[in-house]
């Protein structure tokens, strides 16, 4: 057999195209891993418009994780300090309806919650919230897009009437100015990095400018690089805004004809002149002035952002903050212009668009609007009223739950939340404190199967097929081409068992994920996320981005794997490019914000800042690339970067094991001594949980302090105070004695 398959990469939201083939194929070896395991081969699809052949290490080596450490067959315990029990898929389904409907009928249907991921496929997502939102009447879903982009979707929402980064990736090659902001694109998105570059190198006149606390990779490309203080974005955006106020470098006709709110912007951003900005900022006044200049004599500004800006106790700020620079100099709608957000997971947008957020709903809608509402409750069939009209618990609420007990089902599926989650110390007692817990994954142990009371055995990405949507709105199809592992199910077929077990057997009348996402394709009708021209067939000729309505195939057409920025681009690739927007009136909306800073700014006692983040060749919690070599090899143990001023302050030098507290825990890493970090400062990875290293959890040290609008934790930033952890207490961390230590239960 030598038949490939085009596919999507399953890491982060670039959404790279993979080709893969089997590990047998004629006249050659097998393909095999250094242990010896037949592994398909990978390599990056040269038709996919968003990536254009090219793959990072994450994407090339995915195919030696599929196989290790496997969850086999469904398991079952009744309290946390027995040990799991093998158990057929009939008991298991069993006790888990038996539970959902003793504490719906008890507690009722606010009780229930489930905790998704953007590791779903869409169909998966959507089953999902048919099951709750619709038929169960809760709205308690959430997901780690929680953690990761909700401070973008509020943002986009408030500003311009909708979520949906309404640029495209051939704005990477066509802009004059890109602004980073609060990313380590050359790291988290390299091949999006890649692309904008190559643009750069091949362009001089073109100005790349990073803002963040550490000279990353990214920072070490740009034109401008600065190192603000944490939690001074705002700051610095207002103080842009300002100088290019008295510049006049702003686009009145723009600002008149399709935005509101502009006066309130004006009287807040005269606040902010240069020289307080950069005082604030700990940037020097010709480093803002330059920043500034860039942006206003560019004629196509694009800015990208991540984690940085949403996880912030005022992400939603930051992200319209920034998108009023775009809406005071005209720079949206238009080639190589306009707010760019890098999704985190490969499929939160598509997950985003399905309604995977306790507040929102399939197709864009909102939870708390009464005729989005009744849309879906016809379309589903349901009574009307049946969707509840208040926005459900999100993450973090989800475990204030647990400790109230407001709490009393919790499914959590494809994420490992005693890892991720904020206040970590907090959060596993809460875990601990949960009546009952479906854990629902591909991979066994994990940090958060020591919390469950059933374990389901998920088929991950290439044993399941379905759709995901990456940053630039384009859709692909996920083809099953291998067999799935022991006797696993896709997360949607789940869903919709149990669906059927509860009794709703019509609305989980599916034979396969292609009528999932026939159906769910129609709740878009006439949404800006338009699909209804999208279907399995289509996509099968390759990706598609949206809107691409039913009535106008044409439009919404993937980009060409080539583009010719000699031509005009195609403006339906971009959202907005007739300046008109999805709001009451038609208008965007500028915000009026002033800087609050840091949730838990530093002091006398706790002077430092740490800050978190990821790096190149890990993801998330590792349940995948901790089990591939190269990538072990490239980023073996967690570590903490310092400047040397503070390092010499603290008597720590090079290698030295660093304890680090907070005002909620504290962790060990041995110190990098690096100028590359901005004094008062440190920088901790964030992929380590307990089973890959003994108290080096970062978000054992971080706070839950919360976004007001998109309830986004604020991991980005918190107090914390550092010692010399003296020789004779190092301990060597061996993971296997680790991995009994926690699921020896």
């Amino acid at each position: 057999m030598t038949e490939s398959t085009k596919t999507l990469c399953p890491y982060c939201g670039v959404g790279c195209g993979l080709e893969v083939t089997p590990p047998a194929q004629s006249g050659k070896a097998t393909h095999r891993d250094s242990e010896g395991t037949p592994i398909w081969r990978v390599r990056g699809d040269r038709d996919h418009p968003s990536s254009q052949g090219k793959v990072c290490v994450k994407g090339a080596t995915v195919s030696e994780s599929l196989d290790k450490n496997r969850l086999k067959y469904p398991m079952m315990r009744d309290s946390l300090d027995q040990p799991f029990r093998r158990v057929s898929w009939d008991e298991a389904l069993e006790r888990i309806v038996l539970q959902l409907q003793t504490v719906r009928f008890t507690q009722g249907p606010e009780a229930i919650c489930m905790y998704g991921s953007g590791q779903f496929q869409t169909e998966d997502y959507y089953i999902a919230q048919k099951l709750l939102k619709g038929c169960l009447g809760t709205n308690n879903f959430d997901a780690n897009s929680r953690l990761c982009m909700s401070s973008a979707v509020s943002g986009y929402i408030q500003s311009l009437g909708s979520d949906g980064p309404p640029c495209c990736y051939e704005d990477l090659e066509q802009t004059d100015c890109a602004f980073l902001i609060g990313t380590n694109t050359a790291e988290c998105h390299p091949i999006v990095f890649n692309r904008l570059h190559q643009h750069c190198k091949k362009n001089r006149k073109v100005k790349m400018i990073v803002v963040d606390p550490r000279r990353t990779t990214t920072a070490e490309a740009a034109d401008l690089h600065l190192a603000i203080r944490p939690g001074t974005d705002i700051d610095l955006l207002n103080g842009i805004a300002h100088l290019l106020m008295r510049w006049g470098k702003i686009n009145t006709l723009f600002i008149d004809e399709c935005t509101r709110d502009f006066p309130l912007y004006a009287d807040i951003i005269r606040h902010y002149p240069p020289e307080l900005v950069a005082r604030k900022c700990g940037i020097r006044l010709d480093e803002l002035e330059t920043a500034a200049r860039y942006w206003g004599d560019s004629q196509r500004v694009l800015s990208l952002w991540s984690m940085g800006m949403n996880q912030s106790s005022e992400g939603t700020a930051k992200v319209r903050t920034l998108i009023n620079l775009h809406l005071m100099t005209g720079t949206i709608g238009r080639p190589g212009s306009g707010p760019f957000s890098l999704t985190g997971q490969p499929n939160a947008m598509g997950g985003r668009e399905a309604g995977g957020l306790a507040h929102i709903l399939p197709g864009y809608r909102l939870v708390k609007n009464p005729q989005h509402r009744a849309e879906l409750e016809q379309l589903w069939g349901l009574k009307p009223g049946q969707i509840s009209p208040e926005p459900g618990l999100t993450a973090w609420e989800m475990i204030l739950g647990l400790e109230t007990g407001a709490v009393g089902f919790l499914w959590i599926a494809a994420t490992n939340p005693a890892v991720s989650m904020p206040d970590l110390e907090r959060t596993k007692a809460a875990l601990n404190q949960s009546p009952f817990t479906v854990y629902q994954d591909a991979y066994y142990p994990t940090e958060t199967a020591a919390y469950a009371h059933v374990i389901l055995p998920a088929a991950q990405w290439s044993e399941k097929t379905g759709t995901m949507t990456n940053s630039e709105r384009v859709v692909t199809l996920c083809p099953q081409f291998r067999n799935r592992v022991g006797e696993s199910r896709a997360d949607w077929e789940i869903f919709a068992e149990v669906g059927r077990r509860l009794g709703f057997r019509e609305q989980f009348d599916f034979t396969d994920s292609a009528a999932v996402h026939r159906e769910f394709v129609q709740l878009t009708r006439g949404r800006v996320c338009d699909m209804t021209g999208i279907r399995y067939e289509r996509l099968q000729e390759g990706p598609i981005q949206w809107p691409h309505p039913e009535e106008n195939p044409d439009v919404g057409n993937v980009l060409p794997t080539t583009p010719d920025v000699t031509k005009p681009a195609s403006t339906s690739k971009r959202l907005y490019t007739d300046w008109r927007f999805p709001t009451a009136d038609g208008r965007a909306k500028f915000a009026a914000y002033h800087s609050r800073g840091l949730a838990e700014p530093p002091d006398l006692n706790y002077p430092l800042v740490l800050t978190t983040g990821r790096l190149y060749g890990h993801w998330h919690t590792q349940t995948r690339t901790g089990h591939i070599p190269k990538i072990q090899k490239m980023h073996p143990q967690p570590f903490l970067e310092i400047h040397p001023r503070d390092a010499q302050k603290l008597g720590i030098e090079e290698g030295n094991w660093v304890e680090v507290r907070s005002r909620r825990g504290k962790s060990r890493f041995p110190a990098k001594v690096t100028s590359a970090i901005a004094p008062g400062t440190i920088f901790v990875p964030m992929h380590w949980g307990a089973l890959w290293a003994a108290n080096s959890e970062a978000n054992t040290l971080t706070h839950p302090e919360s976004c007001p609008d998109s309830g986004q934790p604020e991991l980005k930033a918190c107090a914390v105070q550092l010692s010399l952890v003296p020789e004779s207490s190092e301990v060597l961390w061996e993971k296997e004695d680790e991995q009994q230590s926690i699921l020896g239960k």
